[in-house]
């Protein structure tokens, strides 16, 4: 096997626990594998803004890692903030979004610098990404009148016995316009054609100098499959959804709540 150089962690039921910590345990491995030159790179559907107080929390701004966000719309190098990789919805896409929400009785949000935005503030669904991100909500009368200014995603929050439904319009609707999947049972990512972890993190791999063989990926949600398809170690946790576990060449014995993350590094980089 090759040398693991580069650990992707998706952090919502793969590094963080169900009250969003990142435990000691982890947080150990995590330094050991810093320590012995391996990149971390925090892959999250979350904006950006939602994913930088844990890159600070773990220190990635002063030993160096990379946030991956927006389910692979936007790679930020953490000690620099510079941008390494980075696409964009089309902003005409933003009100037929809208529209489409709006006719599937549904509620959908973007981000702005500050956190959050929606016409929907009150939505239980949407509180539920302010909860995770732990970003602020900001109500709008219009979102798309709003948006003018480039984002990477929208977010359709919805009751989980609907997301197959709509799921299956909106695809219906954009096909080969834009990507939409989803990310939880009560989220649907709408994001530009292509975008996935494993198109930015090859991307990623490629400016170093490396290869899939270099990469250890770690997930349990449906947008974890493809990197941790493409990973040359692809791991998915015990409490991950079964499809993702096929997809896996490792399933921890560990979930989230019990350093599943790592187990996996224990394992696999030592």
């Amino acid at each position: 096997m090759a040398e693991i150089k580069v650990l992707a962690l998706d952090l919502d039921g793969t590094l963080t626990n169900s009250q969003k910590e990142v435990t000691p345990r982890t947080r150990a491995a995590l330094d050991a594998a810093i320590a012995k030159g391996v990149t971390i790179v925090l892959a999250s559907g979350r904006p950006t803004a939602g994913v930088l107080p844990l890159a600070k929390e773990l220190g990635l701004d002063k030993k160096g890692g990379c946030i991956l966000s927006y389910n692979g719309g936007k790679i930020i190098d953490c000690r620099t903030g510079e941008t390494l990789y980075q696409k964009q919805l089309d902003a005409q896409y933003v009100p037929e979004l809208c529209a489409f929400a709006a006719a599937q009785n549904v509620t959908i949000i973007t981000y702005n610098k500050e956190g959050v935005v929606t016409e929907h503030p009150d939505d239980k669904w949407a509180l539920r990404e302010c909860f995770t991100c732990k970003l602020p909500m900001q109500k709008v009368e219009d979102l798309a009148a709003y948006v003018d200014y480039p984002i990477c995603k929208m977010l359709i929050t919805l009751d989980p016995a609907r997301r197959d439904e709509v799921l299956e319009a909106g695809r219906k609707q954009f096909a080969g316009e834009i990507d939409l999947y989803p990310s939880s049972p009560f989220f649907i990512e709408a994001v530009p054609l292509g975008v996935a972890k494993d198109v930015s993190l090859g991307s990623l791999l490629e400016s170093r100098g490396l290869t899939r063989d270099n990469l250890m990926a770690c997930g349990d949600g449906i947008n974890d499959r493809s990197m941790i398809r493409f990973a040359g170690v692809g791991v998915a946790m015990q409490n991950a959804e079964p499809p993702v576990k096929e997809e896996a060449d490792y399933v921890t014995v560990a979930d989230n709540n019990h350093d599943g993350v790592a187990e996996a590094i224990e394992k696999f980089i030592f």
